[in-house]
């Protein structure tokens, strides 16, 4: 992933990039991701290591980052005889695109006032300090 937000703006990016850009995830997260958007059926833990050939512990800790990021569901099944089992689903891809646009809005806000704290605390006119250092 590029390094800076002027090498990201440089790339060809797709939207799967978004799953890394904004919310840290790993090409494995990605995988479990699609093989969850793919699947006709909710699936279990071990169906989803199954998809994209992990154990079980390495796609139960993908899954939980995406939980986590809000881009996919849980459901408990219960046993009629006891007990139960988690399934997972995709979370609806416009609850997921409100979300960023929400997160990306507030990255908004915050990047604006941090330029604007470094143009009050580095602004000279002609050698003058500015206002805000009188």
């Amino acid at each position: 992933m590029a390094s800076s937000m002027a090498e990201q703006l440089q790339q060809d990016m797709q939207c799967e990039g978004l799953l890394e850009c904004i919310h840290g995830l790993k090409q494995l997260d990605k995988e479990c991701y699609r093989a969850l958007v793919e699947s006709d059926e909710r699936l279990t833990i071990d169906e989803v290591a199954e998809q994209v050939d992990r154990e079980r512990s390495t796609a139960y800790r993908s899954i939980q980052r995406l939980l986590q990021s809000g881009f996919i569901q849980k459901e408990q099944i219960n046993y009629d005889q006891g007990g139960y089992y988690h399934v997972y689903y995709p979370t609806d891809p416009t609850q997921i695109a409100n979300n960023m646009q929400r997160m990306l809005n507030d990255w908004y806000a915050k990047m604006g006032q941090l330029i604007q704290e470094f143009e009050d605390k580095y602004e000279h006119v002609d050698g003058e300090p500015s206002t805000a250092e009188v």
